[in-house]
């Protein structure tokens, strides 16, 4: 971070994880517990300060095509984001609504959503942790974003990808505005594509991929501040079009000025592969 930069009164100076090896093998991270005597992640962390400035007052400055993320206000009948069943029945067509509207989108699959909260003390830190992550990454690569379209839609797989296809996480948080550990998104167009870092994701019946990415000085970053469980976050993790942002990086992290008796942050993401004809 350049010592002449000048902070807005919610930009925050932080560090950020990057990309580092920690051994000679491809990177990799298993969904669940890896085979005895495996390490479930060989991805190891490169930490460098940043400033994440603050989006807030000005967000419709921001787009999916230019910028790769988007942030909308859009109030939820779901409030408590507690029970599996009526998160599929009343908020996925919630989503999916966003994305036909924001998006563009003509046909919506949501392939899985995943609940954010503070673990418990004591918690293992591992496959199963569901904390916020903070690791600059994004949820999949070129290769895995294509394959995705097959696993889910074997039978239209063909047709749909002759058109084009995104992946979109539809970031809220839940009960109150974030605090702790907001979300940091990274502007695609100062993002160099060699900074990217494929990572085998290793399910126990087939394997995706990720990418992990690497340090950057000229990365630029930008979160929302006090963001509301009414304000929703796009974030594109794969377009197939290639004359505009593609993908986002994105991390939690950590806020020293937040109030230390605010809650801690919980959120929902959604992610959906989008398509555009149909």
């Amino acid at each position: 971070m350049a010592t002449a930069d000048v902070l807005a009164p919610h930009d925050v100076p932080t560090t950020l994880n990057y990309y580092a090896p920690t051994d000679e093998e491809a990177p990799y991270q298993y969904v669940q517990d890896p085979p005895e005597g495996k390490a479930w992640s060989n991805i190891g962390t490169d930490p460098h300060p940043v400033l994440v400035h603050d989006a807030r007052g000005h967000e419709e400055d921001f787009s999916l095509d230019q910028n790769g993320f988007q942030y909308v206000k859009w109030p939820s009948v779901e409030k408590e984001f507690d029970d599996e069943e009526r998160i599929k029945a009343q908020y996925y067509p919630e989503v999916e609504e966003i994305l036909k509207k924001v998006a563009g989108a003509k046909r919506v699959f949501i392939f899985d959503h995943t609940i954010r909260r503070k673990p418990q003390e004591g918690a293992k830190l591992g496959p199963q942790y569901r904390g916020p992550v903070e690791r600059v990454h994004i949820d999949q690569t070129y290769k895995a974003s294509v394959a995705r379209v097959q696993y889910h839609l074997p039978e239209d797989a063909e047709r749909l990808l002759k058109s084009r296809v995104r992946i979109i996480n539809v970031w809220r948080p839940i009960h109150h505005p974030v605090a702790h550990k907001p979300l940091a998104v990274s502007d695609w167009r100062y993002l160099d594509e060699n900074d990217l870092v494929s990572v085998r994701f290793i399910y126990p019946h087939r394997e995706g991929s990720t990418y992990s990415v690497r340090y950057n000085p000229n990365h630029r970053w930008y979160y929302l501040s006090n963001q509301t469980p009414d304000e929703v976050t796009l974030i594109k993790c794969y377009d197939s079009e290639e004359d505009r942002a593609r993908l986002t990086p994105h991390s939690a992290f950590l806020d020293t000025t937040a109030p230390k008796d605010a809650p801690h942050r919980e959120s929902i993401e959604v992610r959906a592969l989008v398509f555009d004809t149909e």
